[in-house]
């Protein structure tokens, strides 16, 4: 790895914060950058490395930044439901001579007795419901609230889990809970118990932090509708956990046991 090395990281993901902490660890004359969008009010940081919040304005600006900042690899370390900046980003890349992989997580595989719908949208998702539960545990964040909010479903009771404060428009019977992860089995099928869930919706946002609920419906036997995630930039390799990024950036995978 050049000693002179800078890595941007498009961040936001507790893999994003696991890398930029091995990398500072483990090999300090690489200059690191952690961007953070700046949509949730106390997002986790990582511990070492700079740190800038807030968007670049598309992908020319994009592309300007890493230009100016002299930028060697971009690593999109997003949500995997982050396509529009991981668009800009395979954009940028393009205009520029950095280098672009991306850090995903891989989505959560289906059990044998999961009862599983897939949906290609929260649009779509929101059309399965009727047929499903009228009791509705929602887990897909507080962005894109208003699929679920038309009047075909009115007649649902839908109980939205988010870190921040969802804005409208919201379904007709909602009630919030404002919460974050990691979740344990016991804590969600008590939640799930407690407010009487027939079905839930979830992203396949893939890792360990959320999949307690999947495991929690499996074992009370309900409906999960679950968002696939949108199609992933053409050409943009990837790797599936914070070991292999290491890998690629010359570093041992070990750093990855390392850092905090």
């Amino acid at each position: 790895m050049p000693d002179d090395l800078r890595v941007l990281i498009l961040g936001g993901t507790a893999e994003a914060r696991h890398l930029a902490d091995a990398l500072a660890a483990e090999a300090p004359h690489v200059r690191v950058t952690t961007s953070l969008a700046g949509r949730v009010t106390n997002p986790g940081t990582p511990a070492a490395g700079d740190v800038r919040v807030g968007g670049f304005g598309g992908p020319d600006a994009l592309a300007a930044w890493l230009r100016a900042h002299r930028i060697d690899v971009l690593v999109d370390a997003t949500h995997p439901f982050a396509a529009t900046i991981s668009t800009h980003a395979a954009r940028a890349v393009a205009a520029s001579a950095t280098d672009l992989f991306a850090l995903r997580r891989p989505g959560w595989p289906a059990h044998p007795q999961d009862r599983r719908h897939p949906a290609r949208s929260l649009a779509d998702a929101a059309a399965r419901l009727p047929a499903l539960g009228t009791r509705v545990f929602l887990t897909t964040g507080r962005q894109g609230l208003a699929a679920f909010a038309g009047p075909e479903l009115d007649g649902l009771h839908f109980v939205v889990r988010t870190v921040e404060p969802p804005e409208p428009p919201l379904p007709r019977s909602t009630h919030i809970l404002l919460d974050r992860g990691p979740y344990t089995v016991e804590g969600e099928r008590a939640l799930l118990l407690e407010h009487r869930v027939d079905v839930l919706v979830t992203k396949d946002s893939g890792g360990s932090a959320t999949a307690a609920k999947l495991t929690a419906a499996r074992e009370l036997g309900l409906p999960v509708v679950m968002v696939e995630r949108p199609p992933a930039p053409e050409g943009v390799p990837h790797v599936p956990d914070v070991r292999t990024a290491l890998a690629r950036l010359g570093l041992s995978p070990d750093a990855a046991d390392t850092c905090p």
